[in-house]
């Protein structure tokens, strides 16, 4: 049974949504503010996190910072009333990992979370991937240049792990979608994009200053060894 803390200030759908999720096999924690969530996650660290961006002592947006610093693997799904593309960048240009627009299809929500779960808890396949100077361990998250450690999300993971699998070959943005963030990318969806965006800026270019992740404009990305 997967933990999951919930931080919302709808209490009344805060309660829906744990009956519903607690139906599906989740061990649901609700906060209302941001304070609380703070408390909870100093107690415990839940499997997963599905977080507002208002909430009545603050921003959601701030808390994922703090979230990002202290729990950089922990998966982040944001769920928000503001469903405007702005917000949407902001929250996934911080690290959220999903945003899902208020109100949602409870089972939509059920099914991301399974997603990004599925994603946090790779199989073994292999310890570590070497490429140049970059070394990559999928299980911990975690990619090594120049002996400085480099923490990424769980879909930073995913793309990092599924690009160096093969050097120099295009993946399509849909297949790296499915492999990144366990679904297909909808019109206008920009989430693949935002979560290049924030690996790139993370690993760096190579030593020579040439680009790790190459894009294919209209069709994918590579890594170039």
């Amino acid at each position: 049974m997967s933990d999951l803390l919930l931080i919302d200030d709808d209490q009344e759908l805060c309660e829906l949504l744990a009956s519903w999720l607690s139906q599906e096999g989740f061990q649901v924690r609700a906060c209302h503010d941001g304070l609380s969530a703070r408390k909870a996650l100093t107690e415990s660290s839940p499997d997963a996190v599905v977080l507002d961006v208002m909430l009545p002592d603050g921003s959601g947006l701030e808390l994922l910072k703090q979230l990002r610093n202290d729990h950089p693997d922990l998966p982040v799904l944001m769920l928000s009333a503001r469903g405007e593309p702005l917000d949407r960048i902001l929250g996934l240009e911080l690290g959220a990992d999903d945003y899902l627009a208020k109100p949602c299809d409870p089972r939509e929500l059920t099914a991301r979370l399974r997603a990004v779960l599925r994603r946090s808890h790779p199989a073994a396949v292999s310890t570590q991937i070497e490429l140049g100077d970059l070394c990559f361990s999928p299980m911990r998250g975690v990619a090594t240049i120049d002996q400085h450690d480099i923490t990424l999300t769980v879909s930073e993971s995913r793309i990092l792990e599924a690009l160096l699998r093969q050097p120099g070959e295009p993946l399509d943005k849909q297949e790296l979608a499915q492999i990144a963030l366990g679904r297909k990318l909808t019109l206008y969806d920009r989430s693949l994009d935002m979560h290049v965006s924030n690996l790139r800026k993370k690993i760096g270019p190579h030593p020579d200053g040439s680009p790790r992740i190459v894009a294919l404009r209209s069709r994918g990305y590579f890594y170039s060894a």
